[in-house]
């Protein structure tokens, strides 16, 4: 297959500058698979990332938890692609559903972002999923789906976007979405690629879960045919993180 298995460590809205020194000191001597076998990034709040920068372990790269959808300019509070880039941040995550649920962000809005970010020069990790409601009435893959062409009906290449499937019912919330119940949404996700993208887009894009993972289910997750990593919410800023990280070589023994 080739696609190189992805961990994604999202920090959200947390932290001190002590409580950051640790999470990063806790990484910095984890031992955890090369990175041939496993791309690490983690996300602070945008007022951690220098700092976090600074201090990491090479092999592991840092995210930005959002970016504006244009230019810099009057946009108060805002941070722009194009800061990122002068921080050498290389990573952006793009429309996470709290995003999408709290502040109103629309799937046009996301794939603007995705496509602007994108055109400056970095990566995404570009996050769908559905509620509750939109799982029990059914549509879960109508929504993903047009969550999905929203994003490529913007982008020219998926060179350098990771797809990170997120139920929102499962984020934060302590469920989980058994690896069945992953494994087919990211199945549908690939098929939608090969039909709607193309047939190399879907077999290269790496597709990732994300959704109260945690040490003790991501092994079985990590199995899945179609499950290319992990975005980690509450448990990144644990030590059961490199567990995690870790559960890259149940793929890579697959």
């Amino acid at each position: 297959m080739g696609r190189k298995f992805f961990v994604g460590g999202n920090w959200k809205c947390n932290g001190t500058v002590e409580e950051v020194k640790k999470i990063v000191s806790m990484l910095n001597e984890a031992e955890v698979p090369s990175e041939d076998i496993v791309e690490v990034v983690v996300s602070p709040p945008f007022v951690f990332l220098p700092l976090v920068k600074s201090l990491l372990r090479p092999d592991f790269l840092v995210a930005a938890q959002n970016c504006w959808v244009r230019k810099g300019g009057a946009f108060t509070g805002e941070i722009s692609a194009e800061m990122l880039v002068n921080l050498g941040i290389p990573w952006v995550i793009i429309g996470h559903s709290e995003r999408r649920s709290l502040l109103n962000e629309t799937n046009e809005f996301v794939g603007d972002k995705v496509a602007y970010a994108l055109s400056r020069g970095l990566k995404v990790i570009a996050c769908v999923g559905e509620t509750l409601e939109q799982r029990e009435s059914g549509s879960t893959m109508d929504v993903v789906a047009a969550q999905t062409k929203a994003i490529a009906d913007k982008v020219s290449s998926w060179d350098n976007i990771v797809l990170a499937y997120e139920p929102v019912w499962a984020i934060g919330t302590g469920k989980v979405a058994t690896p069945a119940q992953a494994q087919e949404v990211h199945f549908e996700l690939r098929k939608w690629l090969e039909a709607n993208v193309s047939p190399a887009v879907a077999a290269s894009t790496r597709i990732i879960y994300g959704g109260s993972v945690n040490g003790a289910n991501c092994k079985e997750l990590a199995k899945q045919l179609d499950i290319d990593g992990f975005l980690v919410g509450g448990a990144s800023l644990k030590p059961e993180f490199v567990d995690i990280i870790k559960s890259a070589t149940v793929k890579k023994s697959a």
